[in-house]
């Protein structure tokens, strides 16, 4: 078993003051593989205090040293591959292949986005009559989930460095172990000490202490909407910036003549990609009334033929669930769906046939599904799609939109009859025969999916603050 039991801080890998020990579990095996120490409010002032003392000089780095700084991560980051690979198969249960490409490549994403941003960005534009300064915030916290670990480290860490802030990571204590090597690879890389700074932990604790830190100047936290609104709450009292990046419910809008065999495969992989696990995931599918049936049986054929197991073997299967309170979630929703008159077509709430252990879900379709029943409403995160049958496009639009979310959707169609739909859909992402991002767009949603945007030119933006210069000579 894996022992990760120090902070890295200011620098150096040192001990906690007071820290309690947290085994991690790996879903595939129900067994410990790791451990770490849960980081108390000592450990997070030593850290925010580092970050201080360090901003003084990285704040008035060039751009050309913030982005040499970045490229040696990049290159580091590549060379540790494997490590980073192995850590999330065990800890988060994403199958070694997806992890080592997926997985990795979304952190390596990342930093590219933010440096070709930052390479063009103008840190001083012309008014008429003033100029508009682009400064660093100061210390920013972070707090990161477990499901896209890497690409949500680097979506933060990657704009606070490229905006010469410095800063204080936390990241999930399902997942800690790629957090670890990262900040090993940032040591690797000569990122000067305090600039970046661990500390392992959980919410209530580590995560509580950053979020309402007096010295904090910016939080920006991933995760549910339920954890995003308990760090809005923490720091209120000091008003800072709060960046969040929250649930969905995200659709996948069918249109009436779109071609399954060209359109839906792409749409209907969101779901499963990462055992489900992506908050852009877009599991509530919207089909014309009169082609459900021919819906239900392209998607039955994808889902049941979607192979499941043990996330250390190579291959293109999915994994298990992250932990066992999802696990549980997942069940329970599936349960509620065929109790409230739901119609399975595959897959369901038992163990796939060829494990006896681990936290893996069927792949699992459903029809007859109906916006009062709870799956149509709450955030799956599980490798499960609903379909939904519609009568005209202003009434899937509708419901579309019928949701508290507003982070992504997906429209699978012809483009350009999708395009008007498009602008009707509210949400902060809308994908055209696709379902993930594209590298470098704005990242982020609409109404209870969060505040701000992470990626590329907006990303930095988001750690930066703006100041009004007027006066100025000539």
């Amino acid at each position: 078993m894996r022992e990760r039991l120090q902070h890295y801080i200011d620098g150096k890998w040192v001990d906690s003051e007071g820290g309690v020990r947290r085994e991690v579990i790996n879903p595939a095996t129900e067994e410990a593989c790791a451990v770490i120490t849960v980081g108390t409010k000592a450990d997070v002032d030593k850290a925010v205090a580092a970050a201080r003392r360090a901003f003084k000089s990285w704040s008035q780095t060039t751009r050309e040293e913030r982005l040499a700084v970045l490229g040696r991560i990049v290159e580091e980051y590549k060379k540790r591959t494997p490590d980073l690979a192995q850590a999330m198969a065990e800890e988060m249960g994403a199958p070694v292949s997806f992890a080592a490409t997926a997985q990795v490549g979304a952190g390596i994403g990342g930093f590219m986005g933010t440096m070709a941003a930052l390479k063009d960005f103008n840190f001083l534009e012309d008014g008429p009559g003033y100029k508009v300064a682009y400064e660093p915030i100061g210390v920013v916290g972070m707090i990161t989930p477990w499901n896209w670990p890497l690409n949500q480290i680097a979506l933060k860490v990657a704009p606070a460095l490229a905006g010469g802030n410095t800063m204080v990571l936390k990241p999930s204590e399902e997942c800690p172990t790629n957090a670890a090597i990262f900040a090993e690879i940032l040591d690797a890389a000569g990122v000067p000490p305090g600039v970046f700074n661990l500390v392992q932990g959980d919410g209530p604790t580590t995560g509580n202490a950053i979020s309402s830190h007096p010295d904090v100047e910016m939080v920006s936290f991933t995760g549910s909407t339920r954890a995003g609104i308990a760090v809005a709450i923490a720091a209120a009292p000091t008003v800072k910036r709060v960046h969040q990046e929250l649930g969905g419910k995200s659709p996948n809008l069918v249109l009436p003549d779109a071609d399954f065999a060209a359109h839906l495969p792409a749409t209907l992989m969101g779901p499963l990609v990462n055992t489900g696990q992506s908050c852009i995931s877009p599991t509530k599918v919207l089909v014309p009334r009169e082609r459900m049936g021919e819906a239900a049986e392209f998607a039955k054929a994808m889902y049941s033929a979607t192979p499941v197991g043990d996330p250390m073997t190579e291959g293109q299967h999915l994994g298990p669930l992250v932990n066992k309170a999802q696990f549980d979630k997942v069940r329970g929703l599936i349960q509620s769906a065929i109790d409230e008159g739901a119609t399975l077509v595959t897959g369901g709430p038992d163990l796939p046939s060829n494990v006896n252990r681990g936290f893996y879900i069927q792949p699992t379709v459903f029809t007859d599904v109906t916006a009062d029943m709870r799956i149509a409403q709450e955030e799956i995160f599980g490798p499960v799609v609903t379909l939904m049958a519609y009568d005209s496009l202003d009434q899937a639009i509708d419901m579309a939109n019928d949701t508290e979310y507003g982070l992504s959707a997906a429209i699978s169609g012809d483009p350009a009859k999708a395009a008007p739909v498009a602008t009707k859909l509210r949400a902060g992402m809308v994908a055209i025969n696709n379902w993930g991002p594209t590298p470098g767009a704005p990242f982020g949603g609409y109404k209870q999916s969060g505040n701000g945007r992470e990626g590329g030119l907006a990303g930095l933006k988001d750690f930066m603050e703006m100041k009004a210069i007027s006066g100025l000579p000539a």
